[in-house]
């Protein structure tokens, strides 16, 4: 079985013994920290990074990026005091020996509609971060999201030409390009070149519905495929969103799951077995 496969795993429990628990009993030895606890990745204390330490250590687990929410704000919101919260992100990412930071690339009020203002304005706030990724030595991952700037293939592709660097890459959600009305194969031969992580999730174009992988419209064994026969060996981080789970109201502005079964240990595995299915067929 393919040895990089991690996951968002507060989707299973929001105890951070319970997510490693499962993790283990599913062999992935890795996990994108969020919710750790029932706190935010970025809101722990020294005391409690050290703390999930011993547990990662406990559990055999690494991090296989930071799950931060980094980039997930309008960009009427003061800027230095983002910042402040991105360079203790990037703090944590070091204690946890994490080289990967997932982040977002703002929201505004004017729907899909980007002014030329606005379109500088979050180059300037990136182009300021990466420059302190670099410095740091880690690197941030683009994750594309429903509303940000970076939402659709073309605005994506807009950032890494302007900005990709050892120190910016993209991560790749498929589901989140099929919840914008985007073709994924489209997608990725706009950013193959860039992107450096996967995440697994499946979504339906109909109506945004999340899906296990390859129940949807997000060609992920297509996409996966693609990857694998470039060369990729990165990550393949679990984001189930099949079912509700402590902490989903927060992170979900258009949620599509609340008709679903409720979370947790259960359709975390449920996605886990879906991309184990396409890895059998494909690898």
């Amino acid at each position: 079985m393919y040895q990089k496969i991690s996951g968002f795993s507060d989707e299973i429990h929001p105890s951070v013994d319970e997510q490693f628990q499962v993790l283990q009993k599913l062999g992935i030895t890795y996990f994108e920290p969020r919710g750790i606890d029932g706190k935010n990745i970025s809101e722990l204390t020294d005391e409690e990074v050290a703390s999930l330490r011993e547990k990662m250590t406990q559990y055999g687990i690494r991090v296989s990026s930071i799950g931060s929410p980094i980039g997930k704000v309008n960009l009427k919101e003061p800027f230095a005091e983002h910042f402040t919260l991105f360079k203790r992100v990037v703090e944590i990412a070091r204690k946890l020996d994490a080289g990967y930071i997932r982040m977002f690339s703002f929201y505004h009020d004017g729907g899909e509609v980007w002014s030329s203002e606005e379109r500088e304005e979050v180059l300037a706030r990136l182009r300021e971060m990466i420059d302190y990724a670099r410095g740091q030595g880690v690197v941030l991952l683009h994750e594309n999201e429903k509303g940000i700037y970076g939402d659709t293939a073309d605005r994506c592709a807009d950032l890494m030409r302007e900005l990709g660097c050892d120190s910016f890459k993209a991560v790749f959600d498929p589901a989140n390009f099929v919840q914008c009305g985007q073709d994924t194969k489209y997608a990725y031969e706009q950013l193959k070149e860039f992107v450096a992580y996967l995440h697994i999730k499946d979504a339906c174009m109909e109506d945004g519905r999340v899906v296990p992988s390859g129940a949807g419209d997000g060609n992920v064994e297509e996409i996966l495929k693609r990857l694998f026969e470039s060369g990729y060996d990165g990550f393949l981080s679990l984001e189930p969103h099949l079912g509700s789970f402590e902490g989903l109201a927060d992170l979900e502005l258009d949620d599509k799951m609340l008709d679903l079964p409720e979370g947790g240990e259960g359709t975390f595995t449920l996605a886990y077995r879906a991309l184990c299915g396409i890895l059998d067929r494909i690898l």
